[in-house]
């Protein structure tokens, strides 16, 4: 698996904060100003930035480092949960959209990571300690920065907590919190914005709307690297690319692809599969026979062999996932039929394993 990744990338931030037990993983040079900024694009990949990214001064006026590589399956939850834990999928559990909750009936249901569910305490469910608790208990002042809806949500609490949130939605308010939160001495922000991932879902990648977002992002980049105070680091990178949807394939529609599911979690580009008990092998084949070389489908035992979620599967990740997984690839999307009015509108799609979903960039900027 790739070792530049997000877990990799906070690591190396807070080891240069001397966080206990952080590791140096990217090689971070040491910041002697000790102010440590991290603004993540949601859906901004590093294929999308070289096509589309001329247009703004702003994103060469960075220095530019070698890419870093989406953890598996490309989706927010699962990477904003390595980035704020440090360590990867397979450990922390967060491995998708949507994934069954264990014992919860037949055929169970499905925590949605991003609204969650008030059944589920998002500490349990997520329990491995975040970088940020770690680094504010080592006394650094920890700050997150994003839209005022996303305070105390359970995904926040199960993959981020631990920081002080300023909640801010509009463009000057972030600039300005993020520059409130960088006035002490060694401290850390953590900035998030995902006007970019939604105008890609709504109407596409490339698109005026689209473009509009990314100027929007261009316009917080250029503000915090010109109010930010000396000694501050500022970090931009993203979450996952996004391609446009090619060919959609409704499960069950025209095909027998439902046949023997009882559940269909994760997303239209990386199904988590739940299967009647006694029918994984053939429904597996049948798969296989029908997607032919349009997916890659793969058994919970082939996942955790393929180290797809990395080197380490905790007991509660081979428990949440699915029996099987559908990994489409090109520009094709598995439509779950329970859901086709929500993800057949959408044109931006992430979540597989192509270039344009996994590559996300890495800029710099120390003042």
């Amino acid at each position: 698996m790739n070792s530049r990744n997000l877990a990799a990338l906070s690591n190396s931030i807070f080891s240069s904060l001397q966080v206990e037990g952080a590791q140096n993983e990217l090689l971070v040079a040491e910041n002697s100003g000790q102010r440590e900024c991290l603004l993540l694009i949601d859906g901004m990949g590093a294929q999308l930035l070289a096509k589309y990214g001329a247009e703004f001064p702003i994103f060469n006026e960075l220095i530019a480092l070698p890419i870093l590589t989406s953890h598996f399956p490309s989706t927010t939850a699962t990477n904003l949960s390595s980035l704020g834990t440090g360590v990867l999928p397979g450990v922390h559990g967060m491995l998708g959209y949507t994934v069954r909750v264990p014992r919860s009936g037949e055929p169970g249901r499905l925590l949605n990571s991003l609204k969650w569910d008030e059944r589920v305490d998002p500490v349990i469910w997520q329990s491995v300690p975040t970088l940020f608790e770690r680094a504010a208990n080592q006394g650094i002042r920890v700050s997150h920065i994003a839209a005022k809806r996303y305070e105390g949500s359970g995904f926040t609490q199960a993959a981020l907590r631990g920081a002080n949130y300023l909640g801010a939605n509009q463009i000057e308010d972030i600039i300005s919190n993020t520059v409130t939160a960088m006035n002490s001495p060694k401290s850390f922000a953590y900035v998030y914005i995902n006007n970019l991932d939604s105008a890609g879902h709504d109407e596409g990648v490339g698109t005026e709307k689209w473009m509009i977002a990314l100027g929007i992002v261009a316009e917080l980049i250029q503000g915090l690297r010109d109010r930010l105070p000396v000694g501050t680091r500022l970090w931009v990178t993203a979450d996952h690319g996004m391609m446009n949807v090619g060919e959609k394939i409704i499960l069950g529609q025209d095909n027998d692809l439902m046949a023997n599911i009882s559940l269909v979690g994760g997303e239209p580009r990386a199904r988590h599969m739940y299967v009647k008990e006694g029918a994984l092998s053939e429904t597996v084949a049948s798969w296989r026979e029908f997607l032919g070389s349009k997916a890659d489908v793969f058994t919970r035992d082939e996942v955790i062999a393929a180290e797809l979620f990395g080197a380490q599967t905790s007991l509660d990740s081979v428990e949440r996932m699915g029996d099987f997984m559908a990994v489409a690839k090109d520009e094709m999307v598995l439509v779950d039929p329970t859901r086709i009015k929500e993800e057949s509108k959408m044109v931006g799609h992430h979540g597989g394993m192509s270039e344009i979903e996994v590559d996300i960039p890495l800029l710099v900027h120390q003042k």
